[in-house]
């Protein structure tokens, strides 16, 4: 087996409320894995998704801003050099409320996937 260097990543469409640029180096769509997921995100102030219970782990490292992080029991801040992690099974709705908005990687073990996120219906 040998090293495989991927040079560019893939822009991979967000949901939400506006606009929001998700960069897959690794996953279903770059790197063709089903077995973990990495992407640099970059979502502007105000920006916030449909609550998911999603079928994988979600570790998240804040690069640059505030990533807010709902769960049934909490809300977390995250600042910059803070991470999180969402456990499998655990419903969280993502956003970034602050004018300045965040820069994160997220890392999703097994791979993101439309089919395993399982959004609410909002």
């Amino acid at each position: 087996m040998m090293a495989e260097l991927f040079k560019t990543p893939s822009i991979v469409k967000a949901a939400g409320n506006k606009p929001k640029e998700i960069r897959e180096y690794f996953g279903r769509v770059n790197s063709k894995s089903e077995e973990i997921s990495i992407a640099y995100m970059i979502s502007p102030g105000g920006w916030k998704e449909p609550a998911q219970t999603p079928d994988f782990n979600e570790y998240t490292l804040v690069l640059k801003g505030i990533l807010q992080v709902e769960t049934k029991g909490n809300t977390c801040k995250v600042k910059t050099g803070q991470a999180i992690l969402v456990r499998k099974g655990e419903w969280v709705r993502y956003s970034t409320p602050h004018k300045a908005g965040a820069e994160y990687i997220a890392v999703c073990i097994p791979a993101f996937s439309p089919d395993i996120v399982n959004r609410d219906n909002e």
